[in-house]
């Protein structure tokens, strides 16, 4: 949330309602109204307007649904255009379907719970920072060119951003760890763009999952007649990467056999090719990544330890997804977009529902995983706006699927958990801020979240600070 507040544009006939709407909102929300016949008259709505709240209710629209959905849609088709919310009659399913079709980010019944439409006004402006923060870092890679396609603004990438910057430039050898669809191989390629060997490509390699003897060769080359079938001399990797850097991915899979030879080319930066005694000198540099636990195979023999030691010259952990939840919107976008101009696509953003899911699923295969649902969806979406049911099964199972298997104490209990963990993650982990939002007492909030074990993803809950006070609320 911005400290000048999140600006809502009121769009509607029934002027005499912006008032009222306006005080309810609260200080939080800065609201301009403007009747539907003055819309081509505004200025650009994304330079002063965050979020849209357009009245789709009969009185709001003279009556005339098809109109109303075709200014919905005039102004999801103004590029930049901000999310809309639609305020529709209850039971009216024909408008609230159209709204969606036509590109809303969510609708809501008539007259609004002002509690849930605050909530959905945040979601909505935290989709467009998202949709903004993507398009700076696009501005900043053209400028740049660093750090290649990794994207985050966690502290934790953040941390490790900076960190890959110092080491780029230095020529040591590097060990990536984390688990599998982190982006290693992309860190790789990061530090590789920084250093001064990016003039030549990255020579990348898995060790995973082949025999001792074709990584030999794949990695060493061979000389005519070496072996059976080796009609001619083929250079490997490593001479390929002279001048260069060599990625080396899986590293932790490469048999005991092999090691020694890795070995020497870090030592001395020469081999000899199968079935050769000429050495071969090689000036590279080394970059491996592992998602098992180096320092745990040295122990059990499976691992030279002086090799460790060589390869473990600086080390860089990617986090999980799990572990930098608040990249997931920022990485969901980014995704999206690439996959609508790589399919044709006019899919702009994800519907609230869709980015729930996104946000409470696990993701076991972290940002690969994520990458892979978000292309499923898009392929799939019709519209300009991603919905749920366009996800993957398994990131909908457990958000949106009935779970008749729970009694009702767990349903509520479940409700209540989901409720107060996004209105903790709207509100920036501020208690106090939290507790007014759903109309409850700090401590009994308090007592929620011990009972219901909600805690921040990897560290504790902040302690209180107090929020700043936006520009108070007007209507225009």
């Amino acid at each position: 949330m911005s400290e000048r507040g999140i600006h809502v544009c009121f769009l509607s006939q029934d002027m005499g309602f912006a008032d009222p709407l306006a005080r309810a909102l609260g200080t939080e929300f800065t609201t301009r109204a403007s009747s539907e016949s003055q819309l081509n008259r505004l200025p650009d709505l994304r330079d002063w307007c965050d979020v849209v709240l357009l009245d789709l209710r009969g009185k709001g629209t003279k009556g005339d649904p098809e109109s109303a959905l075709r200014l919905l849609e005039e102004i999801s088709n103004r590029i930049p255009s901000p999310p809309i919310i639609g305020l529709c009659d209850e039971g009216n399913q024909q408008i609230i379907l159209g709204a969606i079709e036509r590109g809303a980010y969510d609708t809501l019944t008539n007259p609004p719970n002002m509690m849930e439409l605050r909530l959905i006004l945040r979601r909505a402006h935290r989709a467009l920072t998202a949709e903004q923060e993507v398009e700076r870092l696009k501005v900043s890679s053209r400028e740049s060119g660093r750090l290649h396609e990794l994207i985050g603004t966690s502290p934790i990438m953040q941390e490790l951003f900076a960190l890959a910057q110092k080491i780029a430039p230095c020529d040591v050898n590097v060990l990536i760890t984390g688990e599998t669809g982190t982006g290693k191989e992309l860190l790789a390629r990061a530090i590789h763009q920084m250093s001064s060997r990016s003039t030549r490509p990255l020579v990348a390699f898995s060790c995973a999952n082949l025999p001792e003897a074709l990584i030999e060769d794949e990695l060493f080359g061979h000389e005519k007649g070496a072996f059976t079938g080796a009609l001619t001399m083929r250079r490997g990797r490593m001479e390929a990467a002279d001048q260069s850097s060599l990625f080396l991915d899986e590293i932790g899979d490469l048999g005991l056999g092999l090691q020694p030879k890795l070995l020497r080319v870090l030592q001395e930066r020469s081999f000899e090719r199968l079935g050769s005694n000429t050495t071969v000198n090689v000036n590279i540099r080394i970059i491996c990544a592992t998602n098992r636990d180096l320092s745990e195979l040295v122990q059990q023999g499976k691992f030279r330890e002086d090799l460790f030691y060589r390869l473990n010259v600086v080390q860089l952990h990617l986090p999980t997804l799990r572990d930098r939840r608040d990249d997931i919107p920022l990485l969901a976008q980014h995704f999206l977009e690439k996959s609508a101009e790589q399919f044709k696509k006019k899919t702009k953003r994800f519907s609230q529902s869709a980015m729930h899911a996104l946000e409470e699923y696990a993701w076991p295969g972290n940002v690969r995983e994520l990458l892979n649902a978000v292309q499923r969806a898009v392929v799939l979406s019709e519209g300009q706006s991603l919905e749920i049911w366009q996800l993957p099964a398994a990131v909908r199972n457990g958000y949106d699927s009935p779970r008749f298997s729970r009694s009702y104490e767990e349903e509520v209990r479940e409700f209540k958990r989901r409720l107060i963990l996004r209105t903790l993650r709207e509100c920036g982990w501020r208690k106090a801020e939290s507790a007014r939002t759903l109309g409850v007492a700090r401590g009994y909030l308090h007592r929620l979240i011990n009972q219901l074990g909600i805690h921040r993803i990897g560290e504790d809950l902040p302690t209180e600070a107090p929020a700043p006070l936006p520009p108070s609320t007007r209507v225009m």
